[in-house]
C-alpha cells in the first residue's frame, strides 16, 4: 500500500477517535459507528474502520486498523485477523452512487435515534447546522436493522439521493461529506439540533416553536465577512480569511496522545 493510503488510514482512525471523543460512540455504543473516506487518487478505493480487533473501540483505533476496500464492499488490505465493518455497504454503495461524496459517516447518536423513533422531526434550534436541518422532510431509511446486505446498502444510498444525510429509524444516521473533517461535524451538528428538538418536544410538546425560514436563511444569504470594511482591510492584509478548522485541530490534538504515526 502507498504511502498516501497510510496518510488517509491515520486521517480516518483520527476522525473515528474524534467521534468517542465528542460522546458519539460511548458506553454501550464504544464500537459502534464508522468513518470512511474515499482514497483521492484512487477513487474506486476507501478506508474505514473494521471489525475483529481484540480491543474494539472507536478510542483505541490505530491506523494501522483500518481497512481499505473496494466499491463492491470487498477488503482489499488491512489487518489480517479483522473484517471490513458489518456496515460496509452504507459507505461502498453512497461512494458508487455519489461521486460528489469524499467522506461517509454512520454512527449511532442518542437524540436522533430517539427523534427517528419519535417520529419527531428535527428542526432548526440553534444556529450550528441550522441550514442542514432546514428543509423538511428528512430523508428517513425505514429500518432498524443492520445494513449487510448490497440490496440494502442500495435502498440506504436510493433514500439518501443527493441529501447531505439521512436519518436511519431507531439506528442513528449516515452523514457525507466533502472530507471526514466535514462529516464528523455535520454529524455532530445534526445530534446537537436532534438533542434541542427533544429538549424542546419536553418542555413544550410536538407544536413547539422553532427558527422559522427566514432567520435560517440570513445565515447563509449574508455576504462574505471580509465584504465589511472593519474586517476588509485587515484580511486583506493577511491573505484572506483566516482558516476555521482550529476547533477540528483541537480535537485532533486531544485525540492523538497514544496514536502511532505511519
Amino acid at each position: 500500500m502507498s504511502r498516501e493510503i497510510d496518510e488517509v488510514k491515520y486521517e480516518v482512525a483520527m476522525a473515528t477517535r474524534i467521534l468517542s471523543h465528542m460522546g458519539l460512540s460511548t458506553g454501550v455504543t464504544a464500537a459502534l459507528g464508522h468513518v470512511s473516506m474515499r482514497v483521492p487518487n484512487q477513487p474506486d478505493k476507501f478506508v474505514v474502520k473494521g471489525r475483529g480487533y481484540a480491543i474494539d473501540a472507536l478510542e483505541e483505533m490505530q491506523y494501522y486498523d483500518m481497512i481499505v476496500c473496494d466499491l463492491e464492499g470487498y477488503k482489499i488490505d488491512g489487518p489480517a485477523r479483522s473484517t471490513q465493518c458489518s456496515e460496509v455497504k452504507i459507505h461502498s454503495c453512497i461512494y458508487k452512487t455519489r461521486p460528489d461524496v469524499q467522506s461517509v459517516v454512520h454512527v449511532h447518536p442518542r437524540n436522533v435515534v430517539l427523534m427517528t423513533v419519535l417520529g419527531e422531526p428535527i428542526k432548526p434550534m440553534a444556529q450550528e447546522g441550522a441550514s442542514m436541518v432546514q428543509a423538511q422532510p428528512h430523508p428517513l431509511y425505514p429500518h432498524t436493522k443492520t445494513v449487510w446486505s448490497d440490496e440494502e446498502g442500495m435502498e440506504l444510498a436510493g433514500t439518501l439521493g443527493g441529501h447531505k444525510f439521512a436519518l436511519m429509524q431507531g439506528h442513528g444516521a449516515t452523514m457525507t461529506g466533502k472530507d471526514p473533517q466535514d462529516s464528523v461535524v455535520s454529524m455532530l451538528q445534526l445530534e446537537e439540533q436532534a438533542r434541542m428538538n427533544y429538549w424542546a418536544l419536553v418542555a413544550k410538546g410536538s407544536d413547539h416553536p422553532f427558527i422559522p425560514d427566514a432567520l435560517v436563511n440570513e445565515i447563509s444569504d449574508r455576504p462574505s465577512q471580509d465584504s465589511h470594511p472593519h474586517f476588509k482591510e485587515l484580511m486583506r492584509s493577511i491573505g484572506g480569511n483566516p482558516p476555521r478548522d482550529g476547533v477540528w485541530n483541537s480535537y485532533k490534538k486531544k485525540v492523538s496522545v497514544g496514536m502511532v504515526a505511519p
